[in-house]
């Protein structure tokens, strides 16, 4: 089942030029920051009461968020929505004919397990799955 809104994701050129912007906007510190090999980006956690935002950089042309500051510049890049059991949810959105970026889902931040669904099924939007890894 889809949950809460997780976090938004957040696609910035500079990571120390935007903590400090979002340190400021939201009145605290950032959280967390943590690298995402798999993604090729550094990411950095901001809570604003029940809110998080996630600043994502890229760490090389390979990445993700470098091909989308390229072609839309920097911005929102991502809504997540947090999920109970996420095999099941993508399984679930499959069957109902939407396509997934990955088949499996993978490591992210924050200790998730994540996926995508491709944004050409969900009006331009960029949605992701997170699920709490538990150990």
């Amino acid at each position: 089942m889809i949950g809460k809104i997780e976090h938004l994701g957040i696609a910035v050129k500079d990571l120390a030029k935007s903590e400090k912007t979002y340190a400021a906007i939201l009145n605290t510190m950032a959280y967390k920051r943590e690298i995402v090999e798999s993604e090729h980006v550094e990411t950095l956690f901001f809570k604003s009461g029940e809110n998080k935002i996630e600043l994502l950089q890229a760490l090389s042309d390979a990445s993700p968020i470098a091909k989308f500051i390229e072609k839309r510049g920097e911005g929102i890049h991502h809504i997540a929505f947090d999920v109970d059991d996420i095999h099941a949810e993508m399984q679930r959105l499959v069957n109902e004919g939407f396509q997934l970026i990955h088949d499996t889902p993978k490591r992210g931040a924050d200790n998730k397990l994540i996926c995508f669904l491709h944004p050409k099924h969900t009006h331009g939007v960029l949605i992701e799955l997170c699920q709490e890894i538990r150990e």
